[in-house]
């Protein structure tokens, strides 16, 4: 049986922030903050949670430039995204992630959440944003400049 749900990868060097989907592709909620550990683990951990929630899709974040331009970041997300797309049976799209980080540090500083929770939440909650971006542009039939896709389409 085909997924139902859409997941949300929001990268970083150290953590990983994960959102999900409900079933009908509305709303997006935070699922969790992933320590990386080595790319291998990292697949590994993502190819579980496709499984565990019935993906069907992944939607990446992939940190453009201000300008539109691709920088050394995102050129080592789109590798990820690669490896990715050959490690999962699902497609793995990127998704432009410019101000995720930033909006979702604010939400949680005007819910007046400590640093050191601040810390494990904002990547989840980065993700959510992504994929409620997402889920948006997809619900009105709009593409994102940016968007690339990797895997089985």
């Amino acid at each position: 049986m085909a997924g139902t749900r859409i997941l949300a990868l929001d990268p970083g060097s150290k953590r990983i922030g994960v959102a999900l989907s409900d079933e009908l592709g509305w709303t997006a909620q935070p699922l969790e903050t992933y320590a990386r550990r080595s790319v291998e683990a990292d697949v590994a951990h993502i190819r579980d949670l496709v499984r565990l929630h019935n993906v069907r899709e992944v939607v990446m974040g992939l940190p453009i430039r201000l300008d539109g331009r691709v920088g050394p970041e995102a050129k080592g997300v789109q590798q990820f995204i690669e490896t990715l797309g050959q490690a999962l049976n699902v497609p793995v799209v990127a998704w432009d992630e410019r101000f995720t980080t930033k909006s979702a540090e604010q939400l949680l500083l005007d819910a007046k959440m400590s640093r050191v929770k601040r810390k494990w939440a904002v990547d989840r909650i980065a993700a959510a944003l992504l994929l409620q971006s997402y889920l948006e542009c997809q619900a009105s039939g709009a593409k994102d400049p940016d968007h690339e896709q990797w895997g089985d389409a």
